[in-house]
């Protein structure tokens, strides 16, 4: 079954069990898959899913730190449950354990040195997390700490 499918059915069984919020968050991302659809033109593989997924949460989580900042808690709170249920669909994320030897593999096949160089390392690294869910936020936290010292 495709990850699209997957998502389908668990809004079929989350609207029959009566979950408004997971019922709500799998329809919202019913639709991003069926615009990315209709403007790719055909049929949307896992990869393009996931990556759609990703996107979903990073929006999410930008939305969170804002009405974080506007002191709306009850809204952060909502977006956050909905990360949780979309969540469920991407791979673990990376774990620091493994961005830290990716970071430093990166820093020394680019000869690495300053600040400057991070735009590089970041793109070396990138292949080095593929499929691994790595939160770009983490990474270059990691590549700042090791490029600053």
């Amino acid at each position: 079954m495709s990850l699209k499918d997957q998502i389908i059915s668990d809004m079929t069984a989350a609207m029959k069990a009566q979950d408004a919020a997971r019922t709500s968050t799998l329809r919202m991302v019913k639709a991003a898959i069926m615009n990315r659809e209709k403007d790719g033109g055909g049929a949307i593989t896992d990869e393009d899913v996931l990556k759609l997924l990703r996107s979903q949460v990073k929006q999410r989580r930008d939305s969170v730190e804002q009405y974080q900042k506007a002191g709306r808690p009850e809204l952060a709170d909502k977006e956050i449950a909905e990360i949780a249920v979309i969540e469920t669909y991407l791979p673990q994320a990376a774990s620091e354990a493994e961005i830290e030897p990716a970071v430093s593999e990166a820093i020394s096949e680019t000869g690495a040195s300053s600040m400057k160089d991070m735009g590089a390392v970041m793109k070396a690294v990138r292949p080095k997390l593929a499929g691994k869910n790595a939160d770009g936020r983490s990474v270059s936290g990691t590549v700042k700490k090791k490029l600053a010292g």
